[in-house]
């Protein structure tokens, strides 16, 4: 009895997998990998190959080499970021799984850790349209804020709501940084936001 094939992965969702076989390619399109490797699998529309990753290469992997079960996880960086994992932080980077933005879980060495990558996007919104900036602020993550604001981190972008990061300041240092950045009157915006305190 054959294995039901699997639905296909949604964009943005990636599917993890354990290689149950190590697996030699016989062609340039077809992917390396070793018995017990993870294996992120971004398209798994075909029944026999699959599109994956696996130690920073991407290609076609025979479906009958990988464990039958697999984990579907939406934004697969931005979980491992928001939970603080930095191992897995590390694998999903080094095997350039993409994800969003990763500043609402408040682990300062992650974010760190994010904003050392090359072509890393600073700016880049979520579904609400909320930045890495706006989820700091509102999160009250002045440490964060700043190591954004240094990375050039736009003040001026607005989410869905057409609110900026410093509207969806939580805290007085958040909102002082960010009204800082901007060149504005700190003390104001804290007088006339007194929920702050």
């Amino acid at each position: 009895m054959s294995k039901p094939p699997p639905k296909p992965v949604k964009p943005g969702q990636v599917k993890v997998f354990r290689a149950l076989y190590t697996f030699e390619p016989t062609t340039p399109d077809e992917l390396y990998f070793e018995e017990g490797d993870i294996i992120y699998m971004t398209d798994v529309s075909d029944t026999n190959w699959w599109q994956g990753t696996s130690r920073g290469k991407t290609g076609l992997i025979p479906s009958s080499y990988v464990a039958t079960q697999a984990e579907s996880i939406d934004n697969l960086l931005h979980e491992a970021a928001k939970r603080g994992n930095l191992s897995w932080l590390r694998e999903c980077l080094d095997n350039r799984v993409g994800g969003v933005h990763a500043c609402h879980g408040g682990h300062k060495d992650t974010v760190e850790m994010l904003l050392t990558q090359p072509n890393i996007e600073l700016n880049q919104p979520n579904k609400l349209g909320d930045s890495a900036l706006h989820a700091a602020a509102w999160k009250g993550y002045a440490d964060i804020v700043q190591l954004l604001l240094q990375k050039g981190a736009r003040t001026d972008l607005g989410n869905n709501e057409k609110k900026l990061a410093l509207d969806m300041a939580t805290n007085a240092a958040c909102a002082c940084l960010l009204k800082k950045e901007q060149g504005t009157d700190a003390e104001g915006y804290l007088t006339e936001n007194h929920q702050l305190f």
